[in-house]
């Protein structure tokens, strides 16, 4: 095979990922899309043939293909940060491909062994989720985001599911093509029927799921598992509105919105992330012009409750200075913590506030390791505070009446098994707050409003979501859509959502099949390295 028929073959293999993609994607081509790459890494690990090449370096190719078309409106908010994300990811996926190469190679000599790429790409998923560079937004299984009704069984397994759904897939279309190449017509039927069955038998259980699932849990009482909340879209410029408007006009902004909508019913409005443009100290509340506003806003309004985005500040305990996100004043010998953060205001109670634990690599976190810790406070700055941020060990679930709310600010939406924790520990409403306009009118803020409809259906909560720049939407338990605005518009929406506290599958034990893949990825590495060393010298 020449190299430049590899090189087409990666390419392929990328572009048919990103063609299947949200918002703009043919789903369907999911299920053929790594067929390319699996035929390259066959050839090329098989020693029965003298084709040569590199596997790392044709999937980096793939993968570069696919960050690059999917998630090149990182560019708008950071040049800089795009390319570093995109190399850097591409990079990742390419050595998750080449360990798979690796073991199949050592272990099963190339000729079986197809199923370690579902434990190693599950177990590099997991890992983005949980190291300090994350950047799960290309989980395979977010691929279904915008054929929602295909996943409803999301509530048993989590994004992970689909990734399976996926990559199984693939290797079965590719085994039915070698099978029709061989001429084995017994084993190529049982295959062809394999495949159909996989293919099919999820979308049928799904289809039956999403046409019984009851979003108004007991309809003879679906007043009283209902609240009425406004979702309020200020469409504050972030490049050239929101640091120049004053703290009162960008509050008006809100507030005249919100007035257009709000009824006796009203228990909660949500303006988006970064609203409130005073650097607010958290032991000293009621010192700020905006929050006394806010109160007096909800006292007018029967004592809604406001939730809303700030920037806060609090000091450092004693002993903690060398904490990675510790801040050292200019003028004095102390230090203070920033945080991102989602207020509860109302003109009766207490605030109450989350602070953001899943915080974004090179915008608001850098990573802790020792050799980066230098260039700790130069996160990318997006118009608030530079450097990096103290995140919440445990998420807040905030307390109104006898609603349970999990606040959910901007990236942490992307999380599965971070947003189960609210559900566990009593979340029974789910509320959104994002600023997307950083990246324009491109598929980033649709992207992150379509993953906002997986944790709908994991958790089978509803969800109401405040976008600064839009899109902001209601979505239901079963992640429908049920009104949304226009992006970049100013506008606010009025609904009923369904209070549940029930708990799914998966909302139970989160991200276990990513657990258990790690786990089997880690032991089948280290198996094969011992393999390779054994063997070393007989096959190679």
């Amino acid at each position: 095979m020449k190299s430049i028929t590899k090189i087409a073959l990666a390419l392929l293999s990328g572009l048919l990922i990103a063609f299947s993609w949200p918002t703009y994607g043919f789903t369907p081509l999911i299920f053929i899309a790594f067929v390319p790459l699996l035929f390259l890494q066959d050839r090329i690990g098989d020693k029965n043939n003298n084709e040569k090449g590199s596997v790392f370096w044709l999937s980096f190719l793939t993968f570069l293909v696919w960050n690059s078309i999917t998630t090149w409106w990182v560019w708008n908010s950071t040049a800089a940060g795009a390319v570093a994300m995109l190399l850097l990811n591409s990079v990742f996926m390419a050595t998750i491909f080449w360990l798979y190469h690796f073991t199949r190679k050592h272990i099963f000599f190339n000729k079986n062994g197809f199923f370690l790429l579902i434990f190693f790409f599950l177990a590099f998923e997991y890992l983005h989720y949980n190291w300090q560079l994350n950047w799960p937004w290309l989980s395979l299984g977010n691929v279904f985001s915008s054929t929602h009704s295909w996943i409803q069984w999301y509530e048993f397994t989590g994004v992970a599911g689909g990734t399976i759904w996926v990559l199984l897939s693939n290797i079965l279309v590719y085994k039915v093509i070698i099978g029709l190449k061989t001429k084995d017509k017994r084993q190529t039927i049982l295959l062809m029927i394999s495949l159909l069955a996989l293919l099919f038998i999820p979308l049928i259980i799904s289809k039956i799921m999403y046409n019984t699932y009851d979003t108004r849990k007991d309809s003879d009482v679906a007043e009283s598992n209902e609240v009425e909340v406004v979702v309020v879209q200020p469409n504050i410029d972030p490049y050239n509105e929101e640091f120049s408007l004053t703290p009162a006009e960008i509050l008006w902004r809100n507030f005249s919105l919100a007035d257009t909508c709000i009824t006796d019913k009203t228990r909660f409005v949500i303006s988006p992330e970064s609203s409130i443009h005073e650097n607010i100290w958290l032991d000293k509340f009621d010192k700020y012009y905006s929050i006394k506003k806010i109160r007096e806003f909800s006292g007018k309004h029967n004592n809604i409750a406001y939730i809303i985005g700030a920037s806060t500040f609090g000091m450092v305990p004693e002993g903690d200075e060398d904490d990675f996100a510790a801040r050292k004043f200019y003028d004095a010998d102390e230090y203070y913590y920033a945080y991102n953060t989602a207020l509860m205001i109302s003109d009766s109670a207490d605030i109450q506030y989350h602070q953001k634990s899943r915080l974004t690599p090179g915008v608001e976190m850098m990573p802790s390791w020792w050799f980066l810790r230098p260039i700790r406070n130069y996160a990318i700055d997006l118009g608030g505070i530079v450097g990096t941020l103290k995140r919440e060990n445990e998420p807040t679930v905030l307390s109104f009446d006898d609603y349970n709310i999990a606040t959910l600010i901007c990236y942490e939406s992307v999380f599965g098994d971070y947003v189960t924790q609210f559900a566990r520990e009593g979340a029974n409403l789910f509320f959104v707050i994002t600023n997307d306009g950083w990246w324009g009118d491109t598929e980033g803020h649709r992207q992150h409003l379509e993953l906002s409809k997986l944790r709908a259906i994991e958790n089978r909560r509803s969800i109401a979501r405040s976008a600064n720049t839009g899109i902001s939407a209601i979505i239901n338990e079963r992640g429908d859509i049920v009104e949304q605005t226009s992006y970049w518009e100013p506008d606010a929406i009025c609904s009923n959502i369904t209070v549940n506290d029930e708990l799914t599958f998966y909302s139970k034990h989160g991200d276990y099949l990513y657990r258990v893949a790690t786990f089997l990825a880690i032991i089948t590495l280290c198996f094969s390295i011992v393999l390779c060393i054994m063997n070393k010298k007989w096959y190679n």
